[in-house]
């Protein structure tokens, strides 16, 4: 069994003068992420390794997620998830070694929530509903596969397990 989560950034800001790559989190989402954290690791849902996005924001989101561990976790900066397309996320995800069996990968949308909506193929109806409705900020999904092997992740393989948003836990705004 293989548990892959995937966690959008956190909400970020738009100022002037900055590029893309280089924005960072809004007051919102410095607030949402640590709520994140601290349900990640009250759940247990604690990772074996890391992939991040390189930019500003997503690497900002995991700072304040990872606070929330009592142990160090792994973690792999990863440019090819930044504006990456589905097929490209999860080659990325395909790559990682055997020996990780639960992996987080924070990352922007579109790529996320089209690429969840493609690996589930069944689990909690109403968490899907939700998160084909909208991947908001700091979501989290939560998507178990039933394979030993990261390359043999399939469409409508994966059975989620949940879906959850800092509004959902916390009462933070996503």
């Amino acid at each position: 069994m293989l548990r892959l989560m995937l966690l959008r950034h956190a909400k970020s800001d738009w100022p002037d003068g900055v590029a893309d790559h280089e924005r960072p989190l809004a007051r919102r989402g410095r607030e949402a992420a640590p709520v994140v954290g601290s349900y990640m690791a009250a759940e247990q849902l604690v990772p074996d390794l890391v992939i991040v996005s390189t930019a500003r924001r997503t690497r900002l989101t995991w700072d304040l997620v990872a606070a929330a561990f009592r142990e160090e976790v792994p973690v792999r900066f990863e440019e090819r998830i930044y504006e990456a397309s589905p097929e490209d996320i999860l080659s990325v995800i395909q790559a990682t070694p055997d020996t990780v069996r639960t992996l987080l990968v924070v990352g922007h949308n579109p790529g996320f929530e089209e690429l969840a909506g493609r690996l589930v193929g069944h689990g909690d109806r109403y968490a899907f509903a939700r998160m084909l409705q909208k991947f908001p900020t700091a979501a989290l999904a939560v998507i178990d596969f039933a394979v030993e092997r990261w390359d043999a992740l399939a469409d409508r393989g994966g059975r989620l397990d949940r879906f959850i948003t800092p509004r959902m836990i916390g009462g933070v705004d996503d």
